[in-house]
């Protein structure tokens, strides 16, 4: 295999460029085998890489599809055309760069603010693994190890090349390490998925597919006891075998004071809320982001020395939500003691079977005690597995590779919205049309990685700005390819037809999918089939309709 190196890096002050992989201050012992590229840098003095890349050429046809896999849970991940273009979102606002106007970190959910988005046709990049499709043929590219740092692939059919670039930000190299380890496969599609996850050894998920009720997209922060304890009572009536309902964001005081209930709200208590779930014979599960903390938190008046702050000590923004909020530093002795103390609270007095972890990426937005963001955030999924114990981690707002083996059921996609019609602002915003990409997209993760979750289906009739006939769309999606059937809806509304189609969602066998891809611009095609006979889902992305 050809390939060639380009690295810019700091030695004894000062910045150099070379593509020679052995010299003066490193070399870079390459080795090659059939299905395993491994690539390990032996520095001869201190060593920090401004960038670390390996190109190898690639033929590109048109007949392809190249399919790349974005940063976290909501970014968007599908598969393209050579000849075509990551255009969704263009990373200038009025031809000033997103990352040079950052304000309330809201850009900080995404990687803007340290990769340069392609703005030219024919070049598409990804993070950790990626394939070119040749009709149900992969070559299948992927790291077996984030820990040193991200592995961002790039697909470049105009140059006919793949780069392999290493995210090694704020590391300095003293010693012999393994910068990379490449899985390089070829084979038919499911195939080469299972040798990848078997090649990172990473252990098949505990638990077979869940179905569930959450607050979120029906109340959102205005959730009460009362609305819990109506909705409780009324998704226990349909008696199709719910086994989560889990609240969502609203419950606490703020962002980040996890452990203090809005008294207005939950005058009862979290407890209470947890034991009258159990009572209908469900899982209780609660949602918070541990890493998240907000300007009006006690922990953020308190204790300051908890935050992630750059090499100038200011405080960095993770992003807007909530007016913006900022992350706490997981190396913190005092923050681990803090989160123990959150975790133990909420699964064993509170007595909470499981928790959705959100905006889990805050933690690495920026490198920090000499480790990249890709450390930090396998660190940072570790330690969320072992504060948690056996207790069911759904995970959300996370890059993925640090999640597998890690959490229970994981995010794959955007939040869906209330219409259909695409709003975002961003490759991380909410957006119906970006979840259901992912969900089709990243099918390959379900049962391998962790079991997918497709985001929640809604089929009430109230509060909704979609027809019946999409909302069936996004539901029968999220039963083809996901394995966590979630709806937020006050089931109690629901007509005869709606309760049959909840019922069909939820109870219909998995489905084994045949093959799924953009048949016509935004023309979806899934074939599938189900106790052994062969179905198809035809739909028109940009307008919800069934074809």
């Amino acid at each position: 295999m050809n390939y060639s190196f380009s690295f810019i890096y700091k030695a004894d002050g000062e910045v150099k460029k070379t593509d020679l992989p052995d010299n003066a201050d490193f070399s870079v012992e390459a080795e090659i085998e059939s299905k395993l590229i491994t690539l390990t840098l032996k520095p001869k003095r201190e060593i920090e890489f401004v960038k670390f890349e390996m190109t190898m050429p690639f033929k590109f046809n048109s007949s392809q599809r190249i399919f790349t896999n974005g940063y976290q849970s909501w970014t968007v991940s599908k598969e393209y055309s050579p000849n075509g273009s990551m255009d969704e979102f263009s990373p200038r606002i009025m031809g000033i760069e997103k990352r040079k106007v950052n304000p309330l970190g809201i850009w900080g959910a995404g990687d803007l603010t340290f990769h340069k988005y392609p703005e030219k046709p024919g070049v598409f990049y990804g993070y950790s693994y990626g394939y070119v499709r040749n009709k149900s043929e992969l070559f299948l590219l992927g790291s077996l190890n984030e820990r040193v740092g991200y592995t961002i692939i790039t697909f470049n059919s105009s140059a006919e090349c793949i780069t392999i670039e290493k995210d090694l930000e704020g590391v300095s190299f003293n010693d012999d390490t393994l910068v990379l380890s490449l899985a390089v496969l070829n084979g038919e599609y499911n195939a080469v998925f299972d040798e990848y996850f078997e090649m990172m050894n990473i252990p098949k998920p505990r638990f077979a597919r869940k179905c569930g009720y959450t607050t979120w997209y029906n109340y959102y922060t205005n959730v009460t006891e009362n609305i819990v304890a109506n909705d409780l009572d009324a998704i226990s009536k349909l008696n199709t075998g719910i086994d989560i309902f889990q609240i969502d964001d609203g419950y606490e005081r703020t962002v980040g004071d996890w452990l203090e209930t809005d008294k207005n709200k939950f005058p009862g208590g979290m407890k209470a809320a947890a034991d009258n779930i159990h009572k209908q014979g469900m899982l209780a599960g609660l949602w918070l982001a541990p890493f998240a903390v907000t300007p009006k938190s006690h922990i953020f008046k308190k204790h300051k020395d908890w935050l992630v702050r750059d090499k100038k000590g200011k405080y960095r923004y993770a992003s807007h939500n909530w007016g913006g909020f900022y992350a706490l530093d997981i190396y913190n002795e005092d923050v681990k003691a803090y989160l123990k103390k959150v975790f133990d609270t909420i699964l064993s007095e509170w007595g909470y079977d499981m928790v959705k972890l959100d905006f889990l990426y805050a933690c690495s937005i920026i490198p920090i005690h000499g480790k990249s963001r890709g450390e930090i955030m396998c660190d940072a999924m570790e330690l969320l597995r072992r504060l948690c114990g056996d207790k069911i981690i759904l995970g959300c707002g996370v890059p993925l590779a640090p999640a597998f083996g890690n959490v229970d059921f994981c995010r794959v996609g955007a939040d869906v919205g209330l219409c259909w019609e695409n709003k975002a602002f961003s490759r991380e915003d909410v957006s119906t049309q970006n979840t259901l990409t992912n969900t089709i997209f990243r099918r390959h993760l379900d049962g391998r990685a962790f079991l997918n979750d497709p985001d929640v289906f809604l089929l009430r009739d109230n509060n909704i700005k979609m027809p019946l006939s999409k909302r069936k769309i996004i539901a029968q999606v999220n039963s083809l390819c996901g394995n966590l059937l979630f709806v937020s809806d006050d089931v109690s509304t629901y007509t005869d037809e709606q309760k049959q189609i909840f019922s069909d969602t939820i109870t219909k066998p998995k489905a084994v999918i045949n093959n799924a891809e953009f048949i016509k611009d935004k023309i979806i095609r899934i074939d599938y089939s189900v106790n052994g006979k062969n179905e198809s889902l035809t739909f028109d992305l940009s307008t919800g309709l069934k074809i």
